[in-house]
């Protein structure tokens, strides 16, 4: 997925389709978009603790176990978080009189969201990862109790808002925790329970969330997770303290920010969030009108990007840069795909919106396992081809859904095509996450972790904006909000579909060449190479 929410809510869905996307980082609580980390020490193991030596030591060991049970228990309720709000938020807008102002309760969150990534780099790569780990967490749960006592909706936006800034600083500052406080060896294993930590959430998030709206009110839907969360960062906490607090060590690698680079970057992550929420905005609604907010974004957007993310992204650069753009290219052609999954069997082939929905529901179950896959040690020296190996399903599993607009091919192909890519994209997403792990030095952590995040979300923006575009050109329908479709697309023309699948599997396809750029050349040097922002 990302980030606290999944993948996203970048663009906000209209009050009749409220399902939650799948997010694309799995490997992490996703924020709006979303789903990955920054590196720590290069040394093989953390000092201190008894254990922490031992070579057959895993992340529920003694030394690990506390810490490991802290931050995956916040992913998971993070994850039950991110998966209830759209249940809930139809009816929140509707008894605040606010289903007008509906969109901007999702973008607001996205848009602050990209900030706070960017803060939370620059803060973790001078201070550690504890001071924006818990002022995101804080600040996260003060969002959601501004928005739960809310009596307006613009107090709810605000809250929302408040929200995806904590959204933005956790997501960040966890993954450079775990570059910090975990030996390279253990990084695939955390970051598959990150990933399993999705699965319940994704089935039963929304199903709990709908009988607490029912029985106790939309308000504890928000209301219920910020206490929840404090057992489990209070048995994290002093293991962060310990490991992972304080600046990185120099051991020689990475340089000091160079004077005015920090001011530099604030500038752009307000461009970049500015930037993306005009786009969003745009995409609701596909008219002539919508042109100009939707060029002054891509004018903000450009530069922005282009001084964030790694030197050499755009071209696909051997190392880091390839790493980023690859989780960019996976995480958004595969979500804008199965945005319209749904919609196609619900209007094409006459299936109930509870039925399209169980069609996606083992995708949860091996997207886990993929990620499981790739934590195992064997697996490590092949890790580019299985990217790449990964990133074949997902294009195979695009490719395959529009097949059942055809009456001859039975509906049950799409859900074995969509589990297979799920699982293609649990070795993805989880796998770019390592790399960035060992291709990031302590100084670059944060940045480099940021980096990622944007990569992920803004994919999600502009893929599903250009995929949405196109299908409405074809007689589709407008495109709503949680990479759903308005029910305007009831009579839409199969044609319409095509052209959304079969670009994105072209894009995800593109993304099994970028595959074999990840390694760096050993001539080119270790971690860092490659890592410097351009700018």
């Amino acid at each position: 997925m990302a980030a606290l929410e999944p993948r996203d809510a970048d663009v906000a869905p209209t009050p009749e389709q409220t399902r939650t996307p799948r997010t694309a980082d799995r490997t992490a609580p996703p924020f709006d978009g979303v789903r990955d980390p920054g590196s720590g020490t290069e040394t093989e193991e953390p000092p201190g603790g008894s254990g922490e030596q031992d070579p057959r030591a895993g992340v529920l060991s003694r030394a690990y176990r506390a810490l490991s049970i802290g931050i995956v228990s916040v992913v998971l309720l993070i994850a039950f978080e991110a998966t209830a709000v759209g249940t809930a938020m139809p009816v929140a807008a509707r008894e605040l009189d606010g289903v007008s102002l509906y969109a901007f309760a999702f973008s607001g969150y996205f848009t602050t969201s990209l900030l706070g990534m960017v803060l939370s780099g620059q803060w973790a790569d001078r201070q550690g990862p504890l001071g924006p780990l818990a002022t995101g967490i804080s600040a996260f749960g003060a969002g959601l109790l501004l928005s739960g006592t809310a009596g307006s909706m613009w107090v709810f936006i605000v809250g929302r808002a408040v929200q995806g800034l904590g959204g933005g600083l956790v997501i960040v500052a966890l993954y450079v925790l775990v570059g910090r406080a975990y030996p390279e060896r253990l990084r695939p294993s955390i970051m598959a329970a990150f990933a399993a930590s999705w699965v319940v959430p994704s089935v039963v998030g929304p199903l709990a969330a709908g009988t607490v709206t029912e029985r106790l009110g939309w308000r504890w839907v928000f209301l219920g997770i910020p206490v929840l969360v404090l057992l489990p960062m209070a048995l994290a906490l002093p293991q962060i303290r310990r490991r992972a607090s304080g600046p990185p060590e120099h051991h020689g690698e990475g340089a000091p920010a160079e004077p005015g680079r920090a001011a530099r970057r604030l500038r752009l992550a307000f461009g970049i969030s500015l930037g993306a929420g005009l786009v969003q905005y745009a995409a609701q609604d596909l008219s002539w009108w919508s042109v100009l907010p939707g060029a002054a974004g891509a004018v903000l957007l450009v530069p922005a990007v282009r001084g964030l993310l790694p030197r050499g992204t755009y071209r696909a650069a051997r190392g880091l840069p390839s790493v980023v753009l690859l989780r960019g290219v996976a995480a958004g052609s595969f979500i804008a795909a199965e945005s319209f999954i749904p919609l196609m069997l619900v209007t094409q082939r006459g299936l109930s919106p509870t039925m399209a929905g169980v069609s996606l529901a083992l995708g949860g179950g091996t997207w886990a396992l993929g990620s499981f896959v790739q934590s195992r040690p064997r697996v490590e020296p092949y890790r580019e081809r299985l990217i790449a190996f990964g990133m074949l399903l997902v294009a195979a599993a695009i490719a395959t859904a529009p097949t059942v607009l055809l009456d001859a091919v039975p509906v049950w192909i799409i859900a074995v095509a969509w589990g297979f890519g799920c699982f293609g994209m649990g070795l993805v997403i989880s796998s770019t996450s390592v790399l960035l792990l060992r291709l990031s030095t302590p100084r670059e952590a944060g940045s480099n972790s940021a980096a990622l995040q944007i990569s992920d979300g803004l994919s999600n923006v502009v893929l599903l904006a250009a995929g949405g575009a196109a299908f409405a050109a074809l007689g589709g329908g407008a495109v709503g909000g949680t990479h759903e479709v308005t029910s305007a697309a009831s009579a839409s023309h199969p044609g319409a579909f095509l052209v959304v699948f079969v670009p994105m599997a072209v894009v995800a396809l593109a993304g099994a060449w970028i595959a074999g750029r990840l390694r760096v050349a050993e001539s080119a040097g270790g971690p860092g190479t490659g890592s410097a922002a351009a700018g």
